[in-house]
């Protein structure tokens, strides 16, 4: 009997312990589960606002471990200037035609010398028969026609306004040395200048950030077969770029000075073949901004537009805002 009872008694604790495990089961997923759900959704970085504009969302702490650095974009006044494409012209045609050109002049020194000598001699009624003479005369005239075909092709390739202003023998030999660089480059079809341009800075389409100092040298003295542009001709003197190299230029023109601000190269993101800057629009608060990277200078990037020297960019870390903003948008998926 005393068994039967402390049974029961076990029984009724065991029970009443399963019992109270299993209500505490039930109700904590039914509890928790929000919560969570809530949780995940605050820990979202990526906001939207009430035009559907996206931000991202960092505290203080996470902005430090991040190392996320803004700055105030430099205010600038910079002179106005055109873009144009081109290429640097390979100067062994131009060498070809400068030995074609000397050894013709020398021909043509010769024979001349030659056809005088015996013009003299038929003028005294010496031993000259006429058909001699007619020939030292052909050769005279050959030699002139050589001489001034290769001082012609050199003025279709450099312009007039350069083979008769310059030294175009010690222009070639320093481009045959590398120690320049003769660059082509034509303005967009439909886009013309009026007055010549004032100099101008290169860079290459490989690496767009390092610019070049060009010396304006003349007008192009034909069209581009491909671009049908108004073309110019630039000579490079430092940092050269390899004969047949893709260039683009910013040619610099008379005007007005033009407003804008400069932004650090490391700030610009390029995504879908866009450039964007990231902006600090709050304390804790970073929004996408896109940005013309039409005019790259020294410092960076020259923005007319978009900008203000008023806004605090994104310096470091804009790479990790993206990032974030891009799985954001893909659901959190990485």
């Amino acid at each position: 009997m005393k068994n039967i009872f402390i049974g029961i008694i076990v029984g009724l604790l065991v029970g009443g312990a399963a019992m109270w495990g299993f209500l505490r089961h039930a109700a904590t997923p039914a509890a928790t589960e929000p919560e969570k759900k809530a949780e995940a959704k605050e820990e979202s970085r990526v906001q939207h606002g009430t035009n559907g504009e996206t931000y991202i969302k960092l505290d203080k702490i996470a902005q430090e471990h991040a190392g996320i650095k803004v700055a105030a974009p430099e205010a600038v006044q910079l002179a106005p200037e055109v873009k144009g494409f081109g290429h640097v012209l390979d100067p062994a045609p131009l060498a070809i035609l400068i030995t074609e050109g000397a050894s013709a002049r020398a021909s043509l020194d010769a024979s001349t010398k030659e056809y005088q000598r015996l013009k003299t001699l038929y003028d005294q009624n010496q031993s000259v028969s006429t058909r001699a003479l007619e020939a030292a005369e052909a050769a005279m005239k050959r030699d002139e026609i050589l001489a001034q075909s290769a001082e012609t092709r050199l003025t279709l390739i450099l312009g007039k306004t350069i083979a008769e202003k310059r030294n175009v023998r010690s222009l070639v030999d320093s481009l045959v040395a590398l120690q320049t660089a003769l660059v082509r480059i034509d303005l967009p079809l439909g886009q013309a200048m009026q007055t010549p341009p004032q100099d101008g800075r290169l860079t290459t389409l490989v690496d767009e950030s390092k610019t070049v100092d060009a010396t304006y040298l003349g007008p192009a003295a034909s069209a581009d077969p491909q671009t049908q542009g108004q073309g110019f001709l630039f000579l490079v003197k430092s940092n050269l770029p390899p004969p047949g190299a893709a260039m683009t230029a910013w040619l610099k023109i008379p005007g007005e000075a033009e407003k804008g601000v400069i932004i650090p190269r490391a700030a610009v993101l390029r995504h879908e073949g866009e450039g964007y800057v990231y902006v600090q629009t709050g304390e804790g608060t970073f929004q996408r901004k896109e940005v013309g990277m039409e005019r790259p200078v020294e410092k960076g990037w020259f923005i007319k537009t978009g900008l203000d020297p008023a806004d605090k960019v994104v310096v470091v870390g804009a790479q990790l805002l993206l990032s974030e903003e891009l799985k954001g948008q893909s659901g959190g998926e990485e």
